[in-house]
């Protein structure tokens, strides 16, 4: 009989994939295990029991299979003081402000908007909303509705009202961005220049019911849409009077001792005779303003379809090119027309985000690859005016194929994430994003789920379109250019189909961030990230519940969980309690009202304090009083209590295996004699249903022997009682 002593000396990878369990040659298999089940990695390596779940509110929703998504959590930050947590639900959003550590209350419950109407949150689409904050505001979109914004009044009111973008001061111009979805040729003609009821037919089918109520832009001027007739007709109100600013400065051209003008005007579509007003004109080869300005006639002899003739009310005196911008008063039919982006016709935008002071929207149904860009400083005004530094930008990705984009992050650059593929838009040294310079480049070709990425580490991870794959899009110098390296690819088989996200950085009192992803089969999963150790680790999360959602708060984590009831509950990861859903009572009674959450009937697990020490009094059974009796146990002993469940904290190590002189023991039966375990601040310990608990928390190591033989032998690490436990290492003594 030989032995040879094979060290764990750290578990940095976490939860592994049973596919390595013969890749022996890897340092990785012996950096890591084949469960670690609630458990945090520690930037050392070790293993610590993750903290429980304290029960905050009872939402008084339950699972549906059909609807499974009752809310969407997402944080509102204000400053360190003023932090909460958003839930939005099915027409309603409730706000839960973070009081204190130990204290998170609702403050308000939102179901209309400042306009008495529903709100539009649809639980069939809560998982693809996308958010955005900037100061008190906090901006929602997806492409079936226009962008809500909840705005918080006071330290307890929040309301939501219509994304509404800026007017000029007369009212006459919305600062929208528009886009010309008529195909190539298709003309607008207007039956007037000004007034209500005004006729617009189009040379081709355009309209459809859903247009009324949307602004149509005629060359600069706004018509509003108050009925439609047929596909090719519609009625509007003109905002101010229908005119166009002539695209060629000095467009006049005069002939010596002539009284006829040659006007250059770009697509005019006159054919002659048509009425027009003059407007703005300046005096030209000895015509003076009143002699060009005012009521004027094209002549019968158009020259070119850029170009024609009016008679002016005097004669030239000299050959010349002038009249500066010269603004015209028409209605004649044109095909420089447009409509605006956001509609119930075009849809609205799917993702928002802001970046270099700028509020950005982007992947509206009629425009999936567009970005559109406020001016700077300017939120709500999208007018790109004459393309000058600060601007408005509209900016679409044409890279040969359709980019859905459907999320923002602004990052090093502003990334732009789509259903088949990752984008950015760059940055410039000390240069900002102009109309002039803005640009999107493609760089992968994974595509992204719905799912908000995050930044962790430096990189911004996402969950690939096909749902078994979680990416880094991070840039790298050697390559010029993003890179999305798989970091989901040792632990495959945690990853089932993600549906939410959040980063919490120094979460658990640890100094790392994490990244917490809730997964179809109502797990969780955890991920950590260490690039200049090249290292990153999954563990597993479950509970008696399944989880639904989660939102990071600064260093606090907060999760909606469905109960054993399936009640969906919201709940915080905080303190080192091994209990989940769990109530705190501050002082200890003979008896504990636990009605709040718990029923008659119900069992549960009680965790006594004094002086800091937790003592597990085993389970208790809920009174006809939905109370709990702890007359058993004296007062003195204990000064406070938590109720709730004990969750299940597991470790698995892959098969223990070794390499000796004639090749590696894979397959061979063979053993575990003594195993030495390195601990931390451990209470309850089981390993290989040999039980170890302290009445004081134990730090050093541990010996135990453990007896049997097999072809796969393993180690299994997890405890009876719901208290402290962390493994920084062991080191298992093989017998062959």
């Amino acid at each position: 009989m030989q032995k040879v002593r094979v060290p764990i000396s750290s578990f940095q990878f976490g939860e592994v994939s049973d596919s390595l369990s013969s890749r022996i040659d890897t340092p990785i298999l012996n950096s890591s295990a084949e469960r670690v089940e609630n458990f945090v990695v520690m930037s050392e390596g070790s293993l610590k029991k993750r903290h429980g779940l304290r029960h905050i509110y009872d939402y008084n929703l339950t699972y549906d299979a059909n609807n499974p998504d009752k809310s969407h959590l997402t944080s509102f930050v204000f400053d360190d003081n003023e932090q909460y947590v958003v839930s939005i639900e099915h027409q309603k959003a409730r706000f839960f402000r973070l009081v204190d550590n130990d204290t998170v209350s609702l403050v308000a419950t939102v179901t209309t908007d400042t306009n008495s109407a529903a709100l539009p949150f649809d639980q069939d689409y809560l998982n693809q909303y996308s958010f955005a904050q900037y100061g008190d505001v906090l901006f929602v979109c997806h492409p079936l509705f226009a962008p809500r914004v909840i705005t918080r009044t006071s330290l307890t009111t929040f309301e939501v009202s219509t994304f509404s973008f800026d007017q000029r001061a007369d009212g006459h111009k919305i600062y929208q961005p528009y886009y010309d979805f008529q195909s190539q040729g298709v003309t607008l003609d207007p039956s007037a220049t000004t007034g209500t009821g005004v006729t617009l037919v189009t040379s081709s089918d355009y309209w459809t019911s859903d247009h009324v109520g949307t602004i149509i832009r005629y060359h600069e001027s706004e018509i509003e849409i108050t009925a439609v007739a047929s596909a090719t007709s519609a009625t509007g109100d003109v905002v101010d009077t229908l005119k166009i600013r002539l695209a060629v400065l000095n467009p006049f051209r005069t002939i010596e001792g002539s009284s006829t003008v040659e006007v250059t005007h770009i697509a005019h579509g006159f054919s002659g005779g048509e009425t027009i007003v003059i407007e703005d004109a300046a005096a030209v080869g000895g015509i003076n303003t009143g002699n060009l300005n005012g009521t004027r006639t094209v002549g019968n002899n158009i020259i070119d379809e850029n170009t024609y003739t009016f008679t002016a009310g005097g004669a030239a005196s000299k050959a010349e090119d002038g009249g500066g911008y010269v603004k015209l008063v028409t209605h004649s039919p044109t095909t420089d027309w447009s409509e605006q982006a956001f509609s119930a016709v075009r849809g609205y935008p799917a993702a928002v985000c802001f970046h270099e002071n700028r509020l950005v929207f982007a992947g509206t149904l009629a425009q999936p690859d567009t970005i559109f860009m406020s001016q700077i400083g300017k939120f709500f005004n999208f007018d790109t005016g004459d393309a000058e530094d600060t601007d408005s930008i509209d900016l679409t990705a044409a890279t040969g194929q359709v980019n859905e984009i459907r999320y923002l992050v602004s990052n090093r650059d502003l990334q732009v994430f789509g259903a088949s593929g990752e984008l950015y838009v760059p940055t410039y040294l000390n240069q900002a994003i102009t109309p002039t310079n803005a640009q999107i480049r493609k760089q992968t070709p994974y595509g992204t789920d719905y799912i908000q990425p995050a930044s962790i580490d430096g990189a911004t991870v996402f969950v690939q379109h096909d749902g078994h794959t979680v990416r880094e899009y991070l840039y790298t110098d050697g390559e010029d250019a993003y890179t999305a390296s798989a970091v989901s690819t040792l632990s495959s088989h945690l990853i089932d189909h993600p549906r939410s996200m959040t980063v919490v950085h120094s979460a658990f009192d640890l100094p790392d961030s994490y990244a917490f992803f809730t997964l179809a089969s109502g797990e969780g999963a955890l991920f950590s990230s260490n690039r200049a150790e090249k290292r990153a680790s999954w563990t597993r999360v479950t509970s008696l519940g399944n989880f639904d959602g989660t939102v990071a708060v600064h260093n606090r984590l907060f999760a909606n969980l469905y109960d054993e009831n399936n009640n969906l509950q919201l709940c915080e990861f905080a303190n080192d309690v091994g209990l989940d859903f769990y109530l705190y009572e501050a002082v200890f009674t003979n008896t504990v009202d636990v009605s709040s959450l718990y029923n008659s009937g119900d069992v549960v697990d009680v965790i006594g304090v004094k002086s800091g020490k937790q003592s597990y009094l085993g389970q208790i059974t809920v009174n006809g009083s939905e109370e709990i009796d702890l007359s058993a146990y004296s007062e003195s002993a204990f000064t406070h209590a938590y109720v709730g469940k004990k969750f299940t904290a597991k470790i698995v190590t892959n098969s223990i295996d070794a390499s000796i002189s004639n090749g590696p023991m894979t397959g061979e039966v063979r053993g575990i004699g003594t195993t030495v375990l390195d601990l931390k601040q451990t209470r309850s310990l089981k390993v290989n249903n040999r039980s170890f608990v302290q009445d004081n928390s134990f730090t050093g190591k541990k010996e135990i022997r453990i007896l049997g033989h097999s072809r796969d032998p393993k180690i299994t690490i997890e405890q009876d009682d719901p208290l402290s436990l962390q493994v920084n290492g062991l080191i298992a003594e093989l017998i062959f």
